[in-house]
């Protein structure tokens, strides 16, 4: 049996990262795609990059909407970037409160160490993508050495900041081929 190659992956978180996070958005009307994503997700699919969103969902365990709501939510956003020719490899969610300390709600590693089981990933050239503290502690905790925050302060913990997924596209489109190096330059900067 030929062993797979490792592949790397750009982790995302969703709400505030796919789409605008309007707080516990459960339903398609409710939800709106952020400005960039689609481009970003290009310039990172024309890298070699598997997709998978890595989102806390505690509106399930709150019970403010159902986990098939969530599931139909799901299936309708990955249909639709299908349609715009990128795979969503998987949704790893965590449908728990903090109140229930599970290991898989972010920061806990819980959801990279299923996408693990289940693909050969190469995390040491993979991304993680997100709009909280808890997505950088997780990339750290998960040994994710590149990470990317969404807002509108700097984190200290990220390989890169931006203010926004549409300025986060920019960058890539016009660095194209600068994604699999960026943190070795990073790297050499700092120390």
């Amino acid at each position: 049996m030929i062993p797979r190659s490792r592949q790397k992956a750009l982790f995302l978180d969703r709400d505030g990262i796919i789409n605008v996070d309007h707080g516990y958005v459960s339903a398609i009307d409710d939800f709106e795609f952020s400005s960039g994503i689609f481009e970003l997700l290009e310039s990172f699919r024309d890298a070699g990059y598997l997709f998978f969103v890595v989102t806390n969902q505690s509106g399930i365990g709150r019970g403010y909407y159902s986990e098939a709501d969530f599931q139909k939510l799901t299936r309708w956003m990955t249909e639709t970037f299908q349609k715009r020719g990128i795979t969503i490899e998987e949704v790893f969610y965590c449908r728990h409160t903090p109140d229930d300390h599970c290991r898989c709600r972010k920061p806990d590693i819980g959801m990279i160490e299923e996408a693990l089981l289940k693909y050969p990933l190469d995390l040491e050239h993979s991304w993680m993508i997100g709009d909280k503290a808890s997505d950088m502690v997780l990339a750290d905790n998960a040994g994710i050495p590149n990470s990317i925050y969404i807002g509108k302060e700097r984190s200290a913990q990220a390989t890169l900041s931006f203010v926004s997924v549409d300025a986060c596209a920019r960058y890539f489109q016009e660095n194209q081929g600068k994604i699999s190096t960026i943190r070795e330059g990073y790297k050499n900067k700092t120390s």
